[in-house]
């Protein structure tokens, strides 16, 4: 059975519009105040920071420097994000001038636009190379994006090398938090996605909302997760193997203690969207290069300088996922994408 993207907005949009609103009233004025102050300052914060990369010896690389930028960038994909999507909604009347669907199909387009700006526009400020292997398999749905989590940065890796150029409509599982995002909201909650309160306690309800956006979908459409649920670390690494243990899934645990680059995918948001889209196929998208945006101290050190994005994309046939065993199924796939992301780490960076 199909289901309208209207009716999977209305499902994932729990929250009521006094919250959301309330939200944006703090939101939206803060990013436009800092984004006009942001690019007003930029000469200025551009001299600073060129004058501590000078004093400590960093001419080469620059780090501050691109970090300075790169905020004046994001600022600036704010401020004109926010324009853009008010512009929409009054240019189409909400959708009510045009139709539902061309509305939908609209914000899409914006939401790609969007983080091709950002992506494409923070690999020439970092001097980085893009290598993408496979991407003749995202050219269309249906499709569950499986995607490996090392930074913020990669929240708008597929939309910009795979959806951007494909023209996918791409539904997201994302966490909630990322609604404090403008764009991130005000987009973000006009198309069907989820916003996953990782803390709830109705864990049914959360994996409900997963499920929801894995059904209708077809050859111009997919959806995009983190298995992982959150960045990778050593400590998280473990204590995830443990809990495992814990909860007597000690063959998975064994599997997962192989892993060197990635955490244990958490099951159940994949395996409610495999289980409701059952005729989708499944990417893995694996990827390293932006490890240096893991935190704000390796960002601020330049840790993305010079660095090569590598991205491979690993299509899996529905056909050729199994009915049974599923959670071990994913465990072995992810060691795959655990052995490409070790392997291709191992490459050093180009510094221009």
């Amino acid at each position: 059975m199909n289901v309208a993207p209207s009716a999977l907005i209305g499902h994932r949009q729990r929250e009521s519009l006094g919250s959301i609103w309330s939200r944006r009233f703090m939101t939206v004025p803060l990013f436009l105040a800092l984004s006009l102050l942001g690019l007003a300052i930029l000469p200025l914060a551009l001299l600073l920071a060129s004058l501590v990369d000078l004093a400590l010896a960093d001419r080469s690389s620059l780090p501050r420097s691109r970090a300075v930028l790169f905020f004046a960038l994001y600022l600036a994909c704010e401020l004109s994000g926010i324009v853009a999507a008010a512009a929409v909604w009054f240019a189409l009347l909400g959708g009510r001038a045009v139709g539902h669907e061309r509305y939908l199909a609209a914000n899409a387009a914006l939401q790609r636009v969007w983080a091709s700006a950002l992506l494409f526009g923070a690999l020439r400020i970092y001097s980085m190379r893009l290598v993408v292997e496979g991407s003749e398999s995202g050219q269309r749905g249906p499709v569950l994006f499986f995607v490996r989590h090392s930074s913020t940065a990669d929240t708008v890796l597929v939309a910009a090398v795979i959806a951007g150029p494909h023209r996918l409509q791409l539904r997201y599982v994302l966490k909630r938090e990322l609604l404090w995002d403008p764009c991130l909201d005000i987009v973000g909650l006009r198309l069907p996605n989820a916003f996953i309160d990782r803390a709830s306690a109705r864990s049914e309800e959360e994996l409900e909302a997963i499920a929801q956006l894995g059904r209708g979908l077809d050859e111009s459409s997919g959806v995009l997760i983190y298995p992982e649920g959150t960045r990778y670390s050593e400590p998280k690494r473990v204590a995830a193997i443990e809990r495992l243990r814990t909860r007597g899934q000690g063959e998975l645990a064994d599997i997962a203690a192989g892993y060197r680059s990635v955490l244990p995918p958490r099951t159940g948001g994949p395996l409610a969207l495999l289980s409701a889209a059952t005729d989708a196929d499944v990417i893995f998208v694996e990827h390293v290069g932006l490890e240096g945006a893991a935190s704000f101290s390796q960002f601020w050190r330049g840790a993305l300088v010079g660095q090569t994005l590598r991205v491979r994309l690993r299509r899996i046939l529905s056909a050729d996922i199994p009915a049974l065993s599923r959670e071990r199924w994913l465990f072995e796939q992810w060691r795959e994408t655990d052995n490409w992301i070790t392997t291709s780490s191992t490459q050093p960076a180009v510094l221009p």
